[in-house]
């Protein structure tokens, strides 16, 4: 049993993809409804919604020299969906779907002034339509804006679209005013001169706030970075034209956890955001943000003081957060891995992952996770695991936990060949600790990382490639455990031609392969909600935790004395050594 075991190990089985339509020209990018039902193209000319189970074109929205190079696609109701996009010139947009028509909401950042215009960096909705989020940089200087959505009102204007449209004695131009979108706040890189004017202060050694400290040393520390990489660029015979350097934004918003400020029972059941979690490059401070409005005749606050700040040693380079955002993972400079756990105000682990080609590049939380046999335990709950993706192509999971010893492993190790570095490493959610693996030389996979073994290769259809496997082109449809890519023809292939050389997508159904079957997950989308709780609660729980682990916390200082005694007697005796033989000397 074993030897076959083994070898099925080395042999992994070859999967092979299907080719079920042609993709539009240039399509950049997908994305899946949460519900499954319908698949999102961004291409030239526009966007395209495709039903997901047919691959029939439902409807789209075109413009001659616009080309789509980011989409998402959430829902708002059961029969409409907000679909987020930007252009290859930085113009972000909202758009919806609706009785099988795609309407144009809003404009995030309309082009009046080509000198002055801000382009969009990156976008997000919230699922469910209700806020997003966009980062901007304009004329060298960046920020972030958070909106609020009027869901309620486009849903009643989506409706008199489509009664007007159905009214015979109306004209064809549909005469519907959409409400508009409503900038909760506006975020910017701290400054040194921002931060001084909190309390006043000019030297951080003058600051009395503990977080206008930390953001103050923060700012300084930065820009002592980046003077000296000027420095060094100016040495080696380069112009300085700019004194700083862009600084990107990451963000995450932050469901209730019942600690936090802000929080409400209300919140907790509404489902919806609270807060926002925001870090900038260069920087070591992660900094959460209320969702507030701004007040009537009030512009948005360029620069809010935020409500609570995470400090660290390092500086961060990438994070994530858990389903249910009550930890937030922040992979730091030197190879550190801090788990923050927001309802504690405390990291729940410090780790440092490795020493050699430990650059992180992104870190992500395993969700879909083996159950252990031990999940009746106190701190089960409390036991978290991550995969921690190195620059060098390295691959990390840790485990950790409240309770628990932190434990690292080695999936991978650095890929000795260019071509085989990973360009993605996904967990996918409906498959028990299996994720996704696409390579650089185009190699597709399916990866058991507790058991660090390749349990199957993707192959695309016959006479097919990956397209840009350094940038795959994917999406997976969570409900119908299927996977999407673009392919293109081989172009070393017989059949190959300019006039057949239309990309084509490419699916793969999970369900349908017998060797996935003992991993597919029976209820995918279940996942551990975090119950709201008061501090009270939260202190009784934890005097709780500690008196069912009093016993074993007994034992481990039991055994820390002995190791201490050990230790003394080990140096007593060497001191006592060390005195004879220097009296022998003498």
């Amino acid at each position: 049993m074993e030897g076959a075991q083994k070898s099925s190990r080395e042999e992994p089985s070859t999967l092979e993809m299907t080719s079920v339509a042609q993709l539009p020209e240039n399509t950049n990018c997908l994305s899946c409804s949460e519900d499954g039902r319908y698949l999102s193209l961004g291409h030239s000319l526009g966007l395209s919604v495709w039903c997901a189970s047919t691959f029939i074109r439902v409807a789209e929205w075109l413009q001659d020299t616009m080309e789509i190079t980011s989409i998402q696609m959430t829902g708002m109701s059961e029969t409409t969906y907000l679909l987020g996009t930007v252009d290859d010139m930085g113009v972000a947009r909202v758009f919806a779907l609706h009785s099988d028509d795609i309407h144009l909401l809003n404009v995030i950042n309309p082009m009046e002034d080509v000198n002055q215009r801000s382009v969009c960096l990156s976008f997000e909705l919230y699922k469910g339509g209700h806020y997003g989020a966009a980062s901007f940089s304009c004329n060298g200087g960046v920020w972030l804006e958070i909106y609020l959505f009027p869901s309620a009102a486009w849903l009643n204007e989506l409706e008199m679209a489509l009664a007007q449209k159905q009214d015979p004695n109306s004209s064809e131009d549909l005469d519907v005013r959409w409400s508009g979108v409503t900038v909760m706040t506006k975020i910017k890189p701290p400054t040194v001169a921002a931060v001084s004017a909190l309390d006043g202060a000019v030297e951080v050694g003058q600051t009395a706030d503990f977080s206008t400290h930390c953001l103050a040393l923060d700012v300084i520390m930065s820009h002592s970075s980046q003077q000296d990489n000027s420095s060094s660029d100016t040495d080696a015979g380069k112009t300085k034209e700019t004194t700083e350097s862009p600084r990107r934004c990451t963000q995450h918003f932050l469901l209730p956890c019942g600690q936090c400020p802000g929080d409400s029972k209300a919140d907790f059941k509404s489902g919806l955001p609270v807060a926002v979690a925001v870090w900038w490059s260069g920087s070591r401070n992660l900094l959460q943000y209320l969702l507030q409005n701004a007040p009537r005749n009030k512009p948005a606050d360029v620069n809010p003081r935020p409500d609570v700040l995470w400090p660290n040693a390092k500086e961060i380079v990438c994070s994530a957060v858990s389903r249910c955002t009550r930890y937030v993972a922040l992979g730091l400079d030197d190879a550190l891995l801090c788990v923050w756990d927001r309802r504690s105000g405390a990291p729940l682990c410090v780790v440092l992952v490795s020493t050699a080609h430990s650059a992180f590049f992104r870190v992500q939380f395993m969700d879909c996770w083996a159950v252990s046999a031990d999940a009746s335990q106190v701190f089960a709950e409390e036991k978290i695991h991550l995969l921690v993706e190195c620059k060098g192509g390295a691959l990390h999971t840790v485990t950790t936990g409240r309770g628990t010893q932190s434990c690292t492993m080695q999936l991978s190790e650095r890929p000795a060949d260019s071509r085989d570095l990973p360009t993605v490493y996904t967990a996918v959610p409906f498959l028990q600790r299996l994720s996704l693996v696409v390579q650089r030389n185009g190699k597709m996979s399916l990866q058991d990382v507790i058991n660090k073994t390749t349990v199957c290769f993707l192959t695309p259809a016959t006479e097919s490639l990956i397209t840009t496997p350094c940038n795959p082109i994917y999406a997976l449809n969570n409900k119908q455990q299927t996977l999407f890519i673009r392919g293109d023809q081989d172009a070393r292939s017989s059949a190959f031609s300019e006039e057949t050389s239309q990309s084509q997508l490419l699916t793969f159904c999970f369900g349908e392969s017998d060797v996935l079957k003992q991993y597919i997950l029976s209820h995918p989308d279940k996942q551990t909600k975090m119950c709201y709780v008061t501090l009270e609660e939260t202190c009784n729980l934890y005097l709780q935790q500690r008196m069912l682990s009093a016993e074993e916390r007994n034992k481990v200082i039991l055994q820390t004395w002995e190791q201490l005694q050990e230790t003394a007697a080990m140096v007593q005796e060497r001191q006592r050594s060390c005195s004879q033989v220097r009296s022998c000397h003498r």
